[in-house]
């Protein structure tokens, strides 16, 4: 079993859970994904946190990709993982399993 902090940055995901609970990734919200690589101030905020868990042994995921840009950008700052509609829309756990069998079972 793996944990995640999932939507860091916004809420009550704060900077003491990395202390108090053995995490073995951080998901960056996707409020800040979907402003990059548009938004210097996001950028900066994205680069840091991708710093932050690296230094802290953790893996990254960043929600929300939607566009080529945005997983770039992500891809240049080692950011190991993402989800979004660029990916694929959402599906059932059936309409995965198909997928699963057969890529081009499920356009997406």
């Amino acid at each position: 079993m793996r944990l995640s902090l999932d939507d860091f940055g916004t809420g009550y995901s704060a900077l003491n859970y990395l202390q108090r609970f053995p995490f073995d990734a951080l998901k960056i919200d996707r409020s800040f994904t979907k402003q990059v690589p548009d938004s210097a101030a996001n950028a900066s905020l994205i680069r840091a946190i991708i710093a932050m868990a690296h230094a802290l042994g953790l893996e990254v995921i960043a929600e929300g990709i939607e566009r080529r840009e945005q997983a770039g950008f992500l891809l240049v700052y080692h950011c190991e993982l993402g989800q979004g509609h660029l990916y694929s829309q959402p599906m059932s756990a059936e309409q995965l399993r198909l997928h699963m069998i057969d890529p081009q079972a499920i356009s997406a």
